[in-house]
């Protein structure tokens, strides 16, 4: 028997409830903010914070590839249909250009998901003009 495909609506419904419930206060508070969610690919949203950025005004490193790693957990719980525990085994982060007084908007891809490692990539973008800011490799252990 076919596992149904929870529709849009659910899948929204578990990203903002995963938000919400499953990440530390410190993750809670880079306020992501789920856009679009399918089986396979997430989309979030990184609203501005001056409190994200680092000397000069942009948005540093460590809250991107916090975003970027939350935005995976949120992928492969939606192509789960449910969260599982999952620990990062891996996260391979590019920096390609500076982001500053914009959104990020993140887009989470599940390539190959699997019973004991599930593998993804992801792509941060400036809100404002689309161009990527930071791509990321990811490789998840599932518990």
């Amino acid at each position: 028997m076919a596992l149904k495909t929870p529709d849009e609506q659910a899948l929204l419904t578990l990203a903002r409830g995963s938000l919400a419930d499953l990440f530390a206060p410190w993750v809670q508070s880079l306020r992501l903010e789920p856009v679009a969610v399918g089986a396979t690919e997430i989309r979030l949203k990184l609203p501005f914070d001056p409190a994200l950025c680092r000397h000069g005004g942009t948005i540093c490193g460590q809250a991107l590839m916090a975003a970027a790693d939350t935005a995976m957990v949120i992928a492969i719980s939606a192509q789960l249909g449910e969260f599982r525990p999952m620990t990062t085994v891996n996260l391979n982060t590019s920096f390609m250009r500076p982001v500053a007084d914009d959104d990020v908007i993140i887009t989470a891809r599940v390539l190959k998901p699997g019973r004991s490692l599930s593998f993804g990539e992801i792509e941060l973008a400036s809100a404002r003009d689309g161009r990527i800011v930071a791509h990321a490799t990811t490789t998840y252990a599932m518990l």
